[in-house]
């Protein structure tokens, strides 16, 4: 046989041959419906992209990115030997997460004096990690101990990798209130730049940070947008102070929070970059590496199941990594139940040193180059995203936007429709909305109860800039309100709210309706109770009573349905079942209802409603 290369041997991989096997697997279904879907804020994912040429992609500076750890403890002490551990087991950086920072979230540092700083960092070699500092409306004061700290420790600023995080137009998304107008808070930030500048500073004094708008429901574009006309008004702000265009530009950092979806994630810290650079373009400036920040997102963040947070945030990491940030800081899988314990700092710890030195993930510096992909999405999250920017220039810039409520609106509508998709379980999360575990164990944290932040604002006492302030949830909260209520019955009675199964017909009729219901069920808290299915309406009815739920849901194929649920809802209400749901979508809904048939669980419907009703019959009947 004569030899040939491989491509000779097979038909070259074309996109007209890929959809002609997709319509053959389609067999007429809808391929828009089907394979092609869109994120909350209107992106298009495509299911094929064709290959790119790569497009210049600005990327951080040369080498691995810094694995982040939050020292947020209440206690002085206990917040030094976390920082320690962490640092010795990997970290180089450290965030300081100070009380009154709305990210604290009831916890953060209490170092109200440079003793107390000092003693925070005792053994902590400043000019070895980088810090960043979270303080809120306490910011000026917070930038103010660590360059005390740095005088009395005789640390050359100029030597030391520092974010001061002054973010008021942050705090103002955040909490609704600056305390001054706009104007007389520029000159505070000029001043403390200008202060620090003195002393050899040559850091990052000014963050615009994406959190709160992530954490209010924005999707990437919006965030995008947002924290872009952040660092533009702060660019404006330390101009019209003096500074030269270099130093404010210089002087201004991003910190853009991490979702699990990957694709995404790594697309939109791309766009960051090159959204970065056509405002440097813009100014007239040589481009140079923007300092960009990670967190891993508060709003993926679940309570039940919560080990699964380890998958959110390794997966968030890599995306950030990968996407040119600078440092990544993972929250530990336990932070939505409180204040992490040293294993879950280690497990966040640890997760991105696996990802640095053991994948390698930072040896290419843009390894998503000429992917198409993310190439794609680059390119579009980059053109929106500047789109919407100059929505809020044209807006008056992002204070007066927010001043007015503009942009708040525009979040809140992606907010809705993801809230939506979450509801009827288009967006998953496992643990809550999917794979439910109501036997899970609970997860150790410290003993710590959080407390209400400070409420100071160093930015001004009267309230002359305010807004409605930006929310900040998690997306599995309603459903973990339904799990609170059936824990709170379960703590009461000694069980569950409970749903019983009324399988029809054999193991292989009902069984995947049947594993569908108990797992949607479940997500609201309620346990179904399941069997071997039931040859006749009698031994139905006395299952049912013998099972002692009010509320029962008939589980079977379309082909058994056809012929018994109308009988079998029947001899449920006879049996006294208060409420009969039934899993499908049946061909004729209308018989089944006059039979007793209350409602249907069916995919993508509102689950969260449904589940709602559900519970409250389930307890009272």
């Amino acid at each position: 046989m004569e030899d040939r290369p491989l491509a000779d041997l097979f038909e070259p991989a074309t996109r007209e041959r890929w959809l002609g096997l997709v319509a053959g697997v389609l067999k007429g279904a809808d391929f828009e419906k089907r394979l092609v879907s869109k994120t909350a804020d209107g992106l298009r994912i495509e299911p094929l992209y064709d290959p790119a040429e790569p497009t210049p992609q600005p990327v951080r500076t040369p080498g691995p990115w810094r694995v982040v750890q939050r020292m947020d403890h209440p206690d002085v002490a206990a917040a030094n030997r976390q920082a320690l551990a962490d640092l010795e087991g990997g970290a180089d950086a450290l965030a300081l997460v100070f009380a009154a920072a709305p990210t604290a979230r009831g916890y953060g540092l209490s170092a109200t004096d440079v003793d107390a700083l000092d003693a925070a960092l005792q053994g902590v070699m400043l000019p070895l990690i980088a810090l960043r500092l979270e303080a809120g409306g306490q910011a000026l004061e917070a930038a103010g101990l660590i360059k005390a700290l740095a005088e009395r420790r005789g640390e050359d600023l100029a030597g030391l990798d520092l974010d001061l995080g002054i973010d008021p137009v942050g705090k103002l998304a955040a909490t609704g209130s600056l305390g001054a107008v706009w104007s007389d808070i520029v000159p505070k930030l000029g001043a403390t730049l200008r202060d620090f500048d003195a002393a050899g500073f040559r850091g990052r004094a000014l963050l615009a940070d994406g959190r709160p708008y992530h954490e209010g429901g924005a999707g990437e574009v919006d965030e995008l947008a947002a924290v872009l006309a952040t660092a533009v008004t702060y660019l404006r702000a330390l101009e019209a102070e003096g500074h030269p265009l270099e130093r404010a530009r210089d002087a201004v950092g991003v910190l853009l929070a991490a979702d699990a979806d990957e694709f995404l994630g790594l697309a939109k810290f791309r766009a960051m970059r090159r959204l970065w650079a056509r405002v440097e373009q813009a100014c007239g400036l040589d481009p140079k590496p923007l300092r960009l920040h990670a967190e891993t997102a508060w709003r993926m963040m679940t309570r039940r199941d919560p080990f699964v947070n380890i998958l959110r945030t390794t997966l968030a990491t890599a995306a950030a990594g990968l996407g040119g940030a600078d440092g990544v800081a993972a929250l530990p899988y336990t932070q939505a139940l409180g204040l992490p314990d040293a294993f879950a700092r280690r497990v966040a710890r640890n997760s991105q040193i696996v990802l640095l030195e053991e994948s390698g993930l930072a040896r290419v510096s843009d390894p998503a180059a000429g992917a198409g992909g993310f190439e794609a999405l680059t390119a579009e999250l980059t053109e929106r995203a500047w789109e919407a920017f100059q929505a809020i220039e044209r807006e008056g810039g992002i204070v007066a936007s927010l001043s007015v409520g503009k942009l708040q609106r525009r979040i809140e509508a992606v907010r809705e429709t993801r809230a939506r998709n979450v509801a009827t379980r288009r967006e998953p999360l496992t643990g809550a909305t999917e794979f439910p575990h109501l036997s899970e164990k609970p997860v150790a944290v410290l003993d710590v109860a959080p407390v209400p932040a400070p409420a100071a604002s160093e930015f001004g006492t009267g309230a002359a800039v305010a807004c409605d302030p930006l929310p900040s949830g998690r997306l599995a909260e309603p459903f973990e309100a339904l799990r609170d209520a059936s824990d709170a019955v379960l703590a009461k009675t000694g069980a569950r709210p409970a749903v019983f199964l009324a399988n029809l017909g054999p193991l292989s009729a009902f069984n995947t309706r049947a594993t569908f219901a108990a797992n949607a069920f479940a997500a609201g808290g309620i346990e179904a109770l399941s069997n071997e299915g039931f040859a006749d309406e009698a031994a139905l009815a006395a299952g049912f009573r013998a099972s002692g739920a009010r509320i029962a849901c008939l589980c079977s194929s379309d082909a058994v349905y056809a012929e018994r649920a109308v009988a079998a809802a029947r001899a449920l209400k006879e049996a006294g079942a208060g409420t009969v749901y039934l899993a499908g979508k049946p061909a004729d809904p209308d018989a089944l209802k006059a039979a007793g048939v209350d409602g249907f669980l069916q995919a993508g419907g509102d689950l969260l409603a449904f589940l709602a009703e559900a519970l409250r019959r389930a307890v009272t009947g």
